[in-house]
Parts: structure tokens; C-alpha cells; sequence
């Protein structure tokens, strides 16, 4: 088997031209008869090279308004040779076939132009069947072929050929066919997702292709690799490189804050939230949602969904924390934030999100649509004597916002739109009351005409007892238990009103 290969021919057909006169350049003065096609060819021939038309060395002019210009023996049999075998030397050369020895191909932009709305028949036509076909033949075939799939690789391999006499190693090929199968496959999963939307097969196939690799997982025994564009979501305008805790933080932070239209501040740690308040002004917001939990707060996640003015920031600063995430800032703010080096202050881009989550689970993966949906006043259904007031529904509502995000078993008490106290992560709804109610006490919150919320519901009275004796004057749970009436009958006999939604919000 040969390890180093003089490359003599190849065969160059992009899409994107970016970059690629530098190694045409050195092809040609390395004595490598280039073949190309349409646009490209021109490319070369502007640069006052030589270059051989696809078609000249096929005997077939491009056809069907150009999805067949390469799809032909002389082309994949230059390339898919096996140059250790006589019986393939003996057919290549009994049909004049040249050794192809370099591949250069990218693919029609599939990707993005359907992000760009294009039409069903332009987003048809963005699928590329030559260029795969080239790619996968030269991929391979990379004992004998070099083969470049992305615009990425033109320097590194005009580097390679310009130290190494026009040659390159197998070990060399053989890594730019991993890449090669790379694009082919992402391009095709992008393509079946476009085509899996309606009656869907169930299947799971995700290619995401930018990657960060983190500086560690959970904890600094694990290694973390974000997939994703995270330049895309967020301008990062001050500190240090998000790590994967930060990371679940933020994803935590962003998902909660997007419940919210009027100006709000919330605070989270380890992705539940310590603090959260709507007021007029963000400026207010974020007073009240600090002092729910001062504690909780310090080294904490924050997100805002208005911009951070100075007044604001000159309040912020004066607590530690790791991540703070807003729509804009005033330039102001900004420079007051950037006296800590090492604080991260984002900058929140409009990027679409998706509306399905997936994690490995056990010797698989498990996937679901994202939990969306939120009930407003409209969906509470009264079940007690007792009708919560306007006020009362209006704090139910924005309490269920904050359970549906806050880990089971949770308990949220809200009022006057601001997060008094929770319990999170509990093993029972009892412990999770109980929990929420020591800390509102160790923050001075009277719990006295709040409202209370539940992520499920109510298997037995206890927790409207508790609740009802702390002071709560209104309930928000889904209902479902067999025993439902038994919480009911509590409401009543303690005269506080009750609503069901018939929307569970685990988080677990």
C-alpha cells in the first residue's frame, strides 16, 4: 500500500470559491492537470490557468439544467481506481480514464436556504447528488485520493502539499475522509429532518456542526464539549469562558425568563430560581427579586428581558455573580461591568429555538417536545366556594411560570408578582412546603394574603392545612387525585380559594 501519493490530477467543482485561488494556484504550478465544471472552471480560467472542462473528458455536456454534469464512469472511475490492482489499472486504462488523485467539492447551501425561507422547489434543488456522490467515492477511496469537502481544509492542505513535493501521506487522507463523511452525513441528516416533519418515522438523528469543547464537565474529572453555536444566541461583551455548569444555568435562566412580558428579573441557582419579580421598571425588578434570596443569590445566574440601564447595573454590581444575560446593555453599564474581568455579561441574540430535548438515558437516548404551554386565568377552573380575586389570579399565574421551571417537588409562594419563597427538589410536597415556608420566615416575608403553587397535585389535605395555617389565601394545582376533594373540602374549611389548571409541570 502506498503511504505517499503525488497527487497529478484533480478534480475541483465549489459552490463557494472563497479561499480557493491560493491552492488552484499551487496545483497548477505543481504540474496537476485540473478538471473542473461550469462556474468553477470559469474561476480558473480568470485566474489564467489551465484547466480541462468535465465535460471534454466525458464526452457529455452538462444536462437537465446542470444536475448531471459529473455522474459519469470516466469521472468516478478516476476516482474510485484502486491503484494497487491490476485488473482496475487494465480498465482505466483500456477506457483512457485518468487517475484522479484530488477531489475538491462542497455542496449546494441545503442548510441555508431553507433557514432563508426559500421555496419548496428551490430547497429541492438545494439537494446536492453529484457532489455527495463525489464526496463518498473519494472518501472512500482515500488510500489513493485526497479528498476536500469544506473550504476550511484549502490552506492546511496547500500547506501539506507545498512541504511535502505535491505528495501526501495516508495518515493525511485518511483525516480528510473522516471529515469528508462528516459533511456528507450532516448534510444528509439536515435533509431527512426537512422531510421528517409530517407523519414522521421515529427515529433520532441529530448533526450539529460547531463544537466548543468546555474546560470540564458537572465536576473537573469529567470532559465537556458544548454542540451548538453559542456566538449565535449570545454576544459575549465581558468575562471568561462559559463552563457546562454555567452553560445548564443559562439554558435554565433563558427558558424562564421567556414565560415573562412585562419587565422582569430573575435570579437562579443550579437552574432553579431564587428570585424572581415583575415590575415597571427593571430597576425595581431586580431589587425584588434580590431580596427574596440575598443567600441564594450570591454567585448566581441572572437574566433580565429589558435592557440593563446604569442605575440598574450600579445595583447589580454590588452582588457577586457568574452570568449575567440581558436583551442590550447602555455602554455605561457595560464598562462598569468589565472592572471584573472574569464576570460574564451576554448579550441575548433573536435565535429560534428548538421546541424538542433529548439526553442520553441508560444505553440510548430519550427525546421530548419541550413543555410550552402555561395556563393563564382562562384555564383556572374555581373548585372551591371561595373565587380567587383579580390580584390572587394574577399572582397564581405568575407562580405557575416559576413552578414549571423549578425542579420537583416544588412549592412556589408568589405575591404582588414577585417569588417570595419555594421549596425545589423535594421528595415530598409536604417536605417542599415545608421548606418554602422556613425560608420565606428566614427572609422576613410574611406569607400572609400570598397565593401558592404546586407543580402536581395534592394526594392528601396536609399541604392546604399547612399552608392555609401560614397564611396563603388562594391554591393553584392540575388536579387529578383520586383524592382531589379531600384538598378541596380543606380549601373550603379554611376559607381559601382553589384553582386547577389540568396541566402537570414536573421538572425532573
Amino acid at each position: 500500500m502506498s503511504q505517499q501519493i503525488k497527487i497529478k490530477n484533480a478534480l475541483i467543482s465549489v459552490y463557494y470559491k472563497d479561499g480557493l485561488e491560493p491552492l488552484v494556484r499551487l496545483l497548477a504550478s505543481q504540474g496537476v492537470q485540473l478538471f473542473s465544471t461550469g462556474g468553477t472552471e470559469q474561476f480558473i480560467k480568470d485566474l489564467n490557468l489551465p484547466v480541462t472542462a468535465v465535460e471534454d473528458l466525458t464526452g457529455y455536456p452538462s444536462i437537465l439544467g446542470g444536475r448531471v454534469k459529473t455522474l459519469h464512469p470516466k469521472v468516478f472511475g478516476g476516482i474510485l481506481n484502486r491503484r494497487n490492482l491490476d485488473a482496475d489499472k487494465a480498465q482505466i486504462n483500456e477506457f483512457e480514464i485518468p487517475e484522479i488523485d484530488l477531489v475538491i467539492v462542497d455542496l449546494y447551501p441545503f442548510e441555508e436556504t431553507l433557514k432563508s425561507g426559500g421555496t419548496t422547489e428551490e430547497i429541492i434543488e438545494k439537494i446536492d447528488i453529484g457532489g455527495i456522490s463525489l464526496i463518498r467515492a473519494a472518501a472512500k477511496n482515500f488510500n489513493d485520493v485526497v479528498i476536500l469537502a469544506s473550504k476550511d481544509d484549502y490552506s492546511k492542505l496547500h500547506e501539506q502539499l507545498e512541504n511535502q513535493n505535491g505528495e501526501t501521506t495516508l495518515e493525511q487522507r485518511k483525516s480528510y475522509a473522516k471529515k469528508a463523511f462528516h459533511t456528507s452525513s450532516h448534510y444528509d441528516t439536515a435533509i431527512f429532518n426537512y422531510f421528517n416533519t409530517e407523519d414522521p418515522l421515529t427515529v433520532f438523528k441529530q448533526s450539529l456542526n460547531t463544537a466548543k469543547t468546555l474546560r470540564y464537565g458537572e465536576n473537573p474529572h469529567q470532559k465537556g464539549v458544548f454542540y451548538g453555536d453559542l456566538d449565535a444566541m449570545f454576544s459575549k461583551l465581558n468575562g471568561k469562558e462559559l463552563s457546562y455548569n454555567n452553560l445548564v444555568d443559562v439554558d435554565a435562566a433563558v427558558s424562564l425568563i421567556d414565560e415573562f412580558q412585562e419587565p422582569t428579573f430573575a435570579i437562579l441557582k443550579h437552574t432553579n430560581a431564587c428570585g424572581v419579580a415583575s415590575r415597571q421598571t427593571i430597576a425595581q425588578a431586580w431589587n425584588d427579586a434580590l431580596a427574596c434570596d440575598p443567600v441564594s443569590a450570591f454567585g448566581g445566574v441572572l437574566i433580565a428581558n429589558r435592557e440593563i440601564d446604569l442605575e440598574t447595573a450600579t445595583e447589580i454590581n454590588k452582588l457577586f455573580f457568574e452570568v449575567l444575560i440581558a436583551p442590550s446593555y447602555q455602554p455605561e453599564a457595560v464598562e462598569l461591568f468589565k472592572a471584573k474581568k472574569n464576570r460574564v455579561i451576554l448579550q441575548r441574540n433573536p435565535v429560534e429555538l428548538s421546541t424538542k430535548q433529548f439526553k442520553t438515558l441508560l444505553n440510548g437516548v430519550i427525546e421530548q417536545d419541550k413543555d410550552l404551554i402555561i395556563e393563564n386565568t382562562d384555564q383556572m377552573v374555581t373548585v372551591t366556594e371561595k373565587t380567587p380575586t383579580p390580584a390572587e389570579l394574577s399572582d397564581l399565574f405568575f407562580a405557575n411560570k416559576i413552578v414549571k421551571h423549578t425542579k420537583s417537588n416544588t412549592i412556589v409562594f408568589v405575591k404582588d408578582n414577585t417569588l417570595l419563597a419555594s421549596g425545589v427538589g423535594q421528595t415530598s410536597r409536604v417536605d417542599a412546603l415545608k421548606q418554602a415556608i422556613v425560608k420565606a420566615d428566614a427572609f422576613g416575608f410574611s406569607l400572609i394574603g400570598s397565593v401558592m403553587a404546586s407543580d402536581a397535585f395534592f394526594p392528601f389535605p396536609d399541604c392546604v392545612e399547612i399552608a392555609a395555617g401560614a397564611g396563603i389565601t388562594a391554591v393553584l394545582q392540575p388536579g387529578g387525585s383520586i383524592k382531589d376533594a379531600d384538598s378541596v373540602n380543606m380549601a373550603n374549611e379554611k376559607r381559601i380559594a382553589m384553582v386547577t389548571t389540568g396541566i402537570r409541570h414536573f421538572k425532573h
